[in-house]
């Protein structure tokens, strides 16, 4: 099984895994916001919905009220729910199928959940550091 090692860069992702759910959410979360925003509350976040079931039962309102300081109000919660229906209840092979996943998700997905970081080529500046720890890595392993 797939383990990704702790690199010195700390992405949110490292923390987060095995649960791939809350990485696809955190990854959702750094959406047109700063990760210092999202460390603000993330853990508040998987602390009130710790799976997707809990987070389904909630209200939009309890999410936005979390979810308010990242900014996109009224989408964000939104965006997290219909992304949870569809990650719990369709059958997927890459999360880009699914609802507000793009590029980004899709290869944070491919490296922290599959092990697949050698066909990634990732445009994110933190996903590149973290592929190039990597690369690094096995190299010397």
């Amino acid at each position: 099984m797939w383990a990704p090692p702790k690199s010195p860069h700390g992405l949110v992702q490292e923390a987060l895994w095995p649960d791939e759910w809350k990485i696809l959410i955190s990854c959702l979360t750094l959406n047109q916001a700063t990760r210092k925003q999202v460390d603000k509350m993330a853990w508040q976040f998987f602390d009130k919905w710790p799976n997707p079931t809990s987070l389904l039962m909630s209200t939009h309102n309890e999410a936005l009220d979390l979810l308010r300081p990242l900014g996109l109000n009224n989408h964000r919660p939104k965006a997290m729910r219909r992304f949870t229906e569809e990650h719990a209840g369709q059958d997927w092979q890459e999360p880009i199928e699914l609802h507000g996943i793009g590029k980004y998700i899709n290869d944070a997905w491919k490296i922290f959940c599959r092990g697949n970081w050698r066909v990634v080529e990732p445009q994110d500046h933190a996903l590149n550091k973290y592929h190039s720890y990597l690369q690094e890595f096995h190299e010397e392993n």
